[in-house]
């Protein structure tokens, strides 16, 4: 099992404005995003499902990165 390739793929993404994290494995369903979806695919007028804010409003999470639980 390779960890880098998994970790280019399953990256998590944070928005900046109230801290959801949006992770693949789960996708956001009730936005019709699959699980296992990565954040590059989900299609740019995708809004965070916890305040509204853009795509673009959302960073990558480095490797290690402490996140709200």
């Amino acid at each position: 099992m390779s960890t880098a390739t998994a970790g280019a793929e399953l990256a998590r993404w944070i928005c900046e404005p109230c801290g959801f994290v949006y992770d693949p494995d789960e996708g956001d369903p009730d936005s019709g995003i699959e699980p296992g979806t990565p954040f590059e695919d989900i299609p740019d007028d995708w809004m965070c499902p916890i305040c509204g804010a853009m795509k673009s409003d959302f960073r990558q999470l480095e490797p290690g990165e402490e996140f709200p639980g």
